[in-house]
């Protein structure tokens, strides 16, 4: 599987037969969507910079909610959170994605605004790449991402939603690098995207930048 950032907390997952994208993002809030086109796309809410299915081509199926669903051989579980730790009281909801392709888990937690439950947890401990806000603001933080990616303990960690990578956002987020510091690490090198196989994920958890495609 070939995994490329969009900005934002948006991504392209292209495995050997189906190309899925999460949170496609709206102009200026990440990279330009020309010439990328999607089987499936994930949306996490329906808010501006996470759901510009409008600007892909080609016809995808969209799931845009909770639920279990089977398309294409990719196996996707939806479970319903909040984008504030208030139960959505200020932000609304949110969609966490588990998303099983090409024999791998990926866990896009969107803008989560919340710790998970212990039930939340348990659905995506282990998983093999974890895409985790740490801008804060509107989402956690890096000091509670850092707790989660630690509780979760993945093979690659992928974070989104920082500042830099989200030009447009109007919302002082912190840094990628505060995150850094927070798990411990060297900031690592961005890179163009990952190739991850199921022989390749690390036994530790591994941070990787994205930088958003051009």
């Amino acid at each position: 599987m070939e995994i490329w950032s969009l900005g934002h907390a948006g991504f392209r997952l292209r495995g050997k037969e189906v190309t899925l994208v999460i949170d496609p993002p709206s102009p200026g809030y990440g990279a330009s969507l020309k010439g990328i086109t999607a089987d499936i796309v994930c949306v996490t809410h329906d808010h501006p910079g996470h759901n510009n299915v409008a600007g892909l081509g080609g016809t995808p199926y969209v799931v845009r909610g909770p639920g279990e669903y089977e398309i294409g051989g990719v196996l996707i579980s939806a479970l319903r959170s909040f984008h504030d730790a208030k139960r959505g009281e200020e932000r609304g909801g949110n969609t966490i994605y588990l998303i099983h392709m090409d024999d791998l888990l990926i866990c896009h937690l969107g803008d989560l605004g919340h710790m998970l439950s212990a039930n939340q947890q348990e659905e995506i401990n282990g998983c093999d790449i974890l895409m985790i806000p740490t801008g804060g603001q509107t989402t956690i933080d890096a000091a509670q991402a850092t707790d989660l990616a630690g509780a979760v303990e993945p093979g690659y960690v992928i974070p989104m939603h920082y500042a830099g990578g989200t030009p447009r956002s109007g919302v002082p987020l912190d840094p990628v690098d505060t995150f850094c510091h927070a798990m411990g690490v060297p900031i690592p090198e961005a890179q163009t995207k990952l190739v991850v196989t199921r022989a390749n994920v690390p036994a530790a958890p591994q941070v990787v930048i994205l930088s958003p495609r051009g």
